[in-house]
């Protein structure tokens, strides 16, 4: 699944004001709560995916819905032209590319009927562009119908390609240039929380808030911060006036910087109700493993450990 090709994470050599004092946060810890390793290459290249279940409690149509969330997070080699993982990576050459993937995933239920969402993104190691992923995909199923949205990073920017069963919103194809993705958070958290913007920014709110606001896929001001939670764990906040939706996510200050916790809150939009709920995911069971190897029944006892049953 992974290759080894960087032994360390690559970092800028100089800081800004901003940057300084994130260096701080991130830098001041005390080393004997250090995870597995501090080492980028030994943590991210041992061939092993970390896999992460939430209990989540996710606000729809104005009530609170249980359910769980996962995150998965593994490298991979990937193709830059294709943007597709490669099945032959040496043969590729300079076309290939190591990259951090994330598959989120959601599952809960809304009445008698069930939602199961996934997001995937390819952020490239080392990054040319610190906000840059490669691709991002997102689908939704329900049982009225199912939608799928794809963003590629090209020249010129990001391409997004949208498919939904509604026809207000139908097929459709844009263009939406070089623009931050709220879906690029997540990697960079993990990878270089340093780079982390602050302050005023614009930004293009996520594809799975998309799919259940069903608000168009455009850019939209926020603004970010970064602070302590305690002295082990940092928070950044990312607040949409004009959507009136906030989001945090909690990490570990310390490398791998793990996600311990994340929450939205916004109005739904749906429902009896239109008063703002908070969707949140916590921490529920974390393990490093070869996923892709536990495919026989007997393996499901890992659904168990992760308590996924």
């Amino acid at each position: 699944m992974s290759e080894p090709t960087h032994d360390s994470q690559q970092r800028p050599a100089t800081f800004g004001c901003r940057n300084l004092v994130i260096a701080l946060l991130l830098l001041c810890a005390d080393t004997a709560v250090a995870q597995e390793t501090s080492n980028f290459g030994d943590y991210w290249y041992q061939g092993k995916a970390e896999i992460t279940s939430y209990r989540l409690e996710q606000a729809r149509y104005g009530e609170m819905r249980q359910g769980d969330a996962v995150l998965i997070f593994v490298t991979e080699p990937f193709s830059q032209s294709k943007q597709v993982k490669l099945d032959h990576p040496q043969v590729a050459k300079a076309d290939a590319v190591n990259v951090l993937k994330l598959n989120l995933t959601k599952k809960f239920t809304t009445g008698i009927y069930p939602y199961s969402m996934m997001m995937s993104t390819f952020t490239p190691i080392p990054r040319d562009d610190p906000w840059k992923v490669l691709k991002v995909t997102t689908s939704s199923q329900e049982w009225c119908g199912h939608t799928f949205t794809q963003l590629n990073a090209g020249d010129d920017g990001y391409s997004a390609e949208l498919r939904s069963y509604f026809e207000s919103e139908g097929d459709q194809e844009l263009d939406l240039g070089k623009v931050l993705l709220e879906d690029s958070i997540w990697s960079l958290i993990r990878l270089s929380p340093i780079d982390l913007p602050t302050g005023e920014i614009e930004i293009v709110p996520g594809t799975l808030y998309q799919r259940l606001s069903h608000q168009p896929l455009v850019v939209q001001s926020a603004v970010a911060t970064l602070a302590e939670q305690d002295d082990d764990l940092i928070r950044y906040r990312l607040h949409y006036p004009d959507l009136e939706r906030t989001l945090i996510w909690t990490f570990e200050r310390v490398f791998p910087h793990r996600i311990q916790s994340w929450e939205e809150t916004r109005k739904s939009g749906f429902g009896p109700s239109d008063e703002p709920l908070t969707t949140r995911a916590t921490l529920n069971k974390r393990i490093l493993l070869e996923y892709w190897r536990y495919n026989s029944v007997a393996d499901e006892t890992w659904r168990s450990e992760m308590g996924l049953d």
